[in-house]
């Protein structure tokens, strides 16, 4: 009897070591990297059982904000992280990490009715920033033009904010938008829309504007390729943060986002991956 219960104890022992231990991943924060990191959660798990990751957007704000508080293990941004939010987490003795996972196109769109295609950086920031409202100013029809925004705890608000209208501050009559679908959405609903999104969102219901940086002399339209020849002007990082007590944990995972599988996804799902750059 006491040999049986002692082997029975050494098994229970053997398991305990050998079995896999499970691990859950909270992932919050930019709605342009959603498409890609879903993507990169489902394949991971897949290849990893005993692995649980969970994927939410809402701004790459609410992602810095979440890993603040510790509502979540990954903050992804489209945007680098602010002073006020490193002063947070210094004040709360959480050092982090910050990686670059990917880069992107971000992509002016416009309702497919309207007959302008192409836009000067300086003809974009009068129509973001309310100097330029119809159409007809650039060579369209006669009608208002209605810009669609994100909100401001996106990081891609911030990034457009600075690198295309340099710093000015949105007009008041340009509406906010809590994701990035519903930018798709709105401008493929309203004749004289236009928007902004990560190259991965745009679809056949809105069209692509292509963008000069020169003042005119040469434009070019977002693309996979454009991206990562670095012709097309207006591409960004996007990054994963994380604390740096968690860093052994999620080596695993990071290792596999920015090795060959994860980079593969990035291509397939419309992002450039880090190779491009």
């Amino acid at each position: 009897m006491k040999k049986k219960l002692i082997i029975a104890l050494v098994v229970i022992i053997t398991m305990s070591f050998t079995a896999p231990l499970s691990v859950s991943i909270r992932i919050k924060g930019s709605d342009t990297l959603l498409p890609v990191v879903q993507k990169w959660a489902e394949a991971y798990m897949k290849l990893n059982p005993e692995t649980s990751i969970s994927v939410t957007g809402g701004g790459s704000g609410v992602g810095i904000a979440a890993l603040i508080d510790g509502y979540t293990d990954i903050a992804i941004a489209s945007r680098k992280i602010k002073m006020d939010e490193k002063l947070k987490l210094q004040e709360a003795g959480k050092a982090y990490v910050e990686t670059i996972v990917a880069y992107d196109a971000l992509s002016v769109i416009v309702n497919p009715a309207n007959k302008v295609k192409k836009l000067t950086r300086e003809q974009l920031e009068g129509i973001f920033t309310g100097k330029i409202t119809n159409w007809k100013d650039l060579g369209g029809d006669d009608f208002a033009i209605v810009c669609y925004s994100r909100e401001s705890s996106s990081g891609t608000f911030e990034f457009f904010k600075e690198h295309v209208l340099k710093g000015k501050n949105y007009s008041s009559s340009c509406l906010m938008m809590a994701a990035t679908g519903a930018v798709v959405q709105s401008v493929s609903q309203t004749k004289g829309a236009i928007g902004y999104v990560g190259l991965a969102y745009v679809n056949s219901t809105v069209s692509d504007v292509s963008v000069s940086y020169d003042k005119g002399t040469t434009y070019v339209a977002s693309s996979l390729k454009t991206a990562q020849d670095k012709t097309y002007p207006v591409v960004r990082p996007l990054y994963f943060y994380y604390l740096k007590t968690l860093e052994a944990g999620l080596k695993p995972a990071m290792t596999w986002v920015l090795g060959t599988e994860g980079q593969k996804i990035v291509s397939e799902t419309g992002y450039v991956p880090l190779t491009a750059n």
